[in-house]
């Protein structure tokens, strides 16, 4: 589909989402992106996708929409957007990094189960990319503004470091931006996925035109009180959240457990 380009510097990146082509944090990525290369591509979904997971369109056709040379809109999920461009788009040559956000809002704890900016790292993981996804925090503050600014001022550091110091094959990074200014950042800590209080989700009803209900459903803004080391702590704590995650979801601990437990047949 799009024509072999030309020479660059710097690695081939993958710019991608979960809130939509037109989504403010994808301008953000795309300018961070382009702050590490000139070979800098983007496939986004044609809508918003968020809480998609890591599902695939496998019962509707995939339409892809060209809106500038490197710039492709994905009628389908996030995975599906790093999949077609991988191996349609750009399939002259592998990208050598898969960026995803900048989504509007956090992903850490049990969000990371429901995120489609994940997905989209984990889809560029398992086709053996180097994959990082970014989140920026809001909500927490008093301002209800995102402040996309401190996503751009650290991330091009952050990627830098990362890419350096590499990670291993079957692990995507998951970034977090705490909500506050960019002089209100009080560093940077590696962390561990944590737990939400899921007393916190609530479902809230409401009746349409023609009396008949619907539903939304959503998490009530309330700060719990996370151990220290958890991405929620950071966030809380205005430190920007960077945490391992693995690909290979099998608990060893329980494995062994159950091998002696059920024995043979």
């Amino acid at each position: 589909m799009a024509k072999k380009a030309a020479a660059k510097n710097g690695p081939r990146i993958l710019v991608t989402n979960d809130d939509g082509i037109h989504a403010p944090g994808l301008q953000v990525l795309t300018r961070i992106a382009q702050e590490l290369s000139d070979d800098v591509w983007v496939a986004a979904p044609e809508e918003e996708q968020s809480g998609s997971a890591h599902s695939l369109s496998l019962a509707n056709p995939i339409r892809v929409r060209q809106l500038n040379p490197r710039k492709f809109a994905v009628k389908g999920t996030p995975s599906d957007c790093v999949l077609m461009a991988v191996r349609h788009i750009i399939k002259d040559r592998q990208p050598d990094l898969v960026l995803s956000g900048i989504n509007r809002g956090q992903n850490i704890a049990d969000d990371v189960t429901y995120s489609g900016t994940i997905a989209a790292a984990m889809e560029g993981t398992q086709l053996g990319i180097p994959s990082i996804a970014l989140s920026q925090a809001f909500g927490f503050g008093e301002s209800h503004q995102v402040k996309w600014a401190t996503a751009e001022h650290y991330a091009p550091g952050i990627i830098r470091k990362l890419v350096k110091a590499g990670w291993p094959e079957e692990v995507l990074i998951n970034i977090n931006f705490p909500d506050v200014s960019v002089a209100g950042v009080k560093g940077i800590e590696v962390t561990a996925q944590g737990k939400r209080d899921q007393s916190l989700v609530r479902v809230e009803e409401r009746i349409d035109a023609r009396n008949n209900p619907y539903y939304w459903l959503g998490f009530e803004r309330v700060l719990s009180n996370p151990p220290k080391g958890t991405d929620l702590h950071a966030i809380y704590n205005g430190m920007i959240s960077v945490s391992p995650l693995h690909m290979n979801l099998t608990h060893a601990r329980t494995r062994s457990a159950l091998v002696t437990a059920l024995g043979k047949l």
